[in-house]
């Protein structure tokens, strides 16, 4: 009995030592200061810039220490709209999907206001390519981007020799853009090459019309979409691109009608960039020439207009540790993330000269200058601007395009029907 006793008595001794030593340590970690920021994302295993932004921050500010929540990709932001109304105060950086989710975001009051942030800290938005300025609320602003895809046009090099054609350049009005499609085109049957290529997204029709900052895609007046939609079916008509209608039913992707070099040219986003170098580098598309040049544009808009999607980073309002978690938010969304982005294949909101040099020094980029010029923007027009009825004008927009494209209805009709549909959403 005295034995047992005294082997409980050293074994309580022990474990109070351990416990105390526990103690101690977990005083000195509070003592040296350091903050833990829990930064809300998606998809950990697939991304490949948040490891090396976390560790580039981390390096410089040795106090503080970023920990990586992965809400999933599908549900994302409804996952962490209804984290953040709970009043979960653990997260700390908020990564903004989308322009809809931001909205709800926004108007929940779930995200702080940056503006006395940005301003005290001197952050330049004019880095941004207009994009902040679009995503104001009431000129105030709850995100700033930290990577931004932007269309451009694709454009085969090997076919435009054969046809012994100039590549298109930098500076492409829609008139010379056209003229330069039909030049393009030639041949018949299996053998014909499209001067130019459109995949079945309205975007690619539609945005046309907005490089002007004129008009938005969700004022609820479409007529200025006229010339658009009748240039390309016109192209259509003449063979100049392929059937709209045989691309939906065959469910063709983009990728395959420039990877068999059927086309000269082809609109498209720069997530297209990352994933043609790899496909010729694994000898998988025929095409092996290649190169870049900015979107065509309407008469007296700068070259270098475009289009474009974007993620943000902002701060919740419910964090304990705001001041901590907009300085993670600068350096991520700011000129030194923009480059550790680039650096992993990743189109940044920032693309300065820096930022260019990076992403068309990959090996597999284009060596001549108009592709890496082509990567500098003037302005970015979103996709799908801030809008609360977003949704439900995206259906429509959707729906009369198909229609419009396959000449279920002529363009004046279905410019028509899109001006009475949305406006009955904006009336509500």
């Amino acid at each position: 009995m005295k034995k047992a006793l005294t082997i409980i008595l050293v074994l309580c001794l022990v474990f109070s030592s351990v416990f105390a030593q526990g103690t101690k340590e977990e005083a000195a970690t509070t003592a040296v200061g350091t903050t833990t920021l829990k930064w809300a994302l998606w998809d950990i295993a697939s991304t490949t810039y948040y490891e090396p932004l976390i560790k580039a921050y981390e390096a410089k500010n040795p106090n503080v220490k970023i920990e990586m929540l992965d809400l999933g990709s599908a549900d994302f932001m409804t996952m962490l709209r209804t984290q953040l109304s709970g009043g979960d105060s653990s997260i700390d950086v908020v990564t903004i999907k989308d322009i809809p989710g931001y909205n709800n975001l926004v108007k929940g009051n779930l995200l702080m206001n940056l503006n006395d942030k940005i301003k005290s800290e001197n952050v330049d938005l004019s880095l941004y390519g207009g994009t902040t300025d679009q995503i104001s609320v009431d000129s105030k602003l709850y995100g700033i981007p930290f990577r931004s895809d932007f269309w451009v046009v694709f454009y085969n090099k090997d076919v435009f020799d054969k046809a012994g054609v100039a590549y298109p350049d930098n500076d492409m009005t829609f008139a010379e853009y056209d003229a330069l499609a039909r030049k393009m085109t030639s041949g018949t049957g299996a053998g014909k090459v499209y001067g130019a290529h459109y995949h079945t997204w309205r975007s690619a029709v539609q945005l046309f019309g907005i490089l002007d900052g004129k008009n938005t895609i969700v004022d609820g007046t479409y007529n200025f979409l006229k010339p658009y939609y009748e240039m390309i079916l016109s192209q259509q008509k003449d063979g100049i691109v392929q059937n709209y209608a045989t691309l939906r039913t065959s469910s063709t992707h983009y990728s395959g009608v420039f990877y068999n070099n059927s086309v000269a040219m082809m609109n498209m986003g720069s997530w297209f960039i990352a994933t043609l170098i790899n496909q010729i580098d694994q000898g998988k598309t025929e095409v092996k020439n290649w190169g870049l040049v900015k979107y065509p544009h309407a008469e007296g808009v700068p070259a270098g207009t475009t289009l474009g999607t974007i993620t943000s980073l902002g701060v919740s309002n419910a964090s304990k540790k705001k001041d901590a978690a907009f300085d993670f938010v600068k350096f991520v969304t700011g000129p030194e993330g923009a480059q550790i982005i680039a650096k992993t294949g990743t189109i940044p909101s920032i693309k300065d000269a820096e930022v260019v040099k990076i992403i068309a020094s990959k090996p597999g980029f284009p060596a001549d200058q108009n592709s890496k010029d082509a990567l500098q923007v003037a302005k970015t027009y979103l996709e799908m601007p801030l809008h609360e009825r977003a949704g439900e004008i995206e259906v429509v927009l959707n729906q009369v395009h198909d229609e419009i494209m396959t000449n279920n209805i002529s363009v004046d009709a279905g410019l028509a029907k899109l001006n009475e549909q949305v406006q009955k959403i904006l009336a509500k």
